[in-house]
């Protein structure tokens, strides 16, 4: 008998919305290159550039600002190899930051964060200071939203102070569109990164936007594309899909609030059900559809597994570190002991996420989080 499925990950993939899916069928019957002149070459340059301007609206970027890339890991890993001479950071931040930070040859400074999951942006100020030597090659990068916890960062704050001594700010702001505004001139930030595949686009595609003005080597060299910042033939249907996902979730208002109450409905069932339990990030500004949930005592990827198999589906961590056994580094960061960092899971909810979605989920949890069988 197959299980009913109940997708609780949207912070790993969204599915792919039914604009993005219209837009992209019909991308694939542009078949000109984007870089040629004549006409067939003009109209999948035309799909490219509408979708840059669908892209640009929903951060209130310019669209020469916004250079497509393969996803928000090439765009992290692209900022992160800039040449900097230190590199800012706190140890809350995705893998696809931190590990090319570390990789870069660069003086990495590890910023502090509170127990709540915020970076302490007034604390690091002397650190920025020190590294900074006003010459523009010295970044700080700050997520806009965490993957695991879903607390919103003080991204406008950190840009002023990086500003202030001469810095540049990077964003990863994957998590936030769709949840949360995203404003990129108000936000101060020089450099952004976004993921079609988080917003309801397809996988393979996101976007750097880079402010004017802001010096970035380029990524990939050999042809003009992306004015000559990333060369190789454009992603035509990826990109077209990416900007039928912006424009989508730009329109719908409502998502955020409803899903504050269904997440509210998912957490009270919770601690009902396991008073032990504790909602990582509580005391803190999050994104609506994110709660991670440690169950002391419990392993995280025990309870994954037995979700999973009762056909629902979440997740432990970031969904491209899922395969390894270990304790979250983001909750490592926050300070929080082992039987916290080694039994959180993460449930995240999409546009589509309903209350039957969230009574499954604490149906299945109340069988499963005092099961004597679930080893530490």
């Amino acid at each position: 008998m197959t299980v009913a499925r109940t997708y609780l990950d949207h912070n790993a993939s969204v599915p792919l919305s039914a604009e993005a899916r219209a837009a992209m069928t019909a991308a694939l019957d542009a078949g000109g290159n984007p870089s040629s002149v004549h006409a067939e070459g003009r109209a999948a340059r035309g799909i490219i550039e509408a979708a840059r301007e669908q892209v640009a609206r929903l951060v209130n970027a310019k669209p020469s600002e916004v250079v497509f890339t393969s996803g928000a890991t090439e765009a992290n890993s692209w900022v992160m190899g800039g040449g900097w001479q230190a590199i800012c950071v706190a140890g809350i931040e995705h893998d696809s930051v931190l590990a090319p930070a570390r990789e870069s040859g660069a003086k990495v400074i590890d910023l502090p964060v509170h127990a709540t999951g915020v970076v302490d942006v007034a604390g690091s100020a002397d650190q920025i200071a020190q590294a900074a030597p006003g010459t523009g090659r010295t970044l700080v990068s700050l997520m806009l939203a965490n993957n695991e916890t879903g607390v919103i960062q003080p991204v406008a704050e950190a840009a002023a102070r990086a500003h202030e001594h001469g810095a540049v700010l990077h964003v990863d702001a994957v998590q936030a569109p769709g949840r949360i505004a995203v404003d990129f001139a108000a936000l101060g930030a020089d450099l952004l990164a976004l993921s079609a595949h988080k917003m309801g686009g397809p996988r393979g595609v996101g976007a750097l936007i880079i402010r004017d003005g802001t010096v970035l080597p380029a990524f990939v060299k050999g042809g003009g594309q992306e004015r000559r910042r990333r060369g190789g033939t454009e992603n035509v249907a990826g990109i077209a899909g990416f900007g039928a996902a912006a424009a989508a979730i730009a329109r719908d208002k409502d998502v955020a609030e409803r899903l504050a109450k269904l997440r509210t409905r998912l957490e009270d069932g919770v601690r009902r059900t396991t008073p032990g339990a504790v909602i990582v990030g509580a005391d803190a500004e999050r994104l609506a559809n994110t709660s991670c949930i440690a169950l002391p005592g419990k392993a995280a990827e025990t309870l994954v597994i037995k979700l999973d198999l009762a056909g629902v589906a979440v997740s432990a961590g970031a969904a491209c570190s899922s395969g390894k056994v270990g304790a979250s580094h983001v909750l490592e960061a926050m300070g929080m002991p082992a039987e916290i960092t080694r039994s959180a899971i993460r449930v995240s909810l999409g546009p589509h996420t309903s209350e039957t979605d969230i009574a499954a989920f604490l149906a299945v949890w109340e069988k499963i989080a005092g099961d004597a069988a679930l080893a530490a």
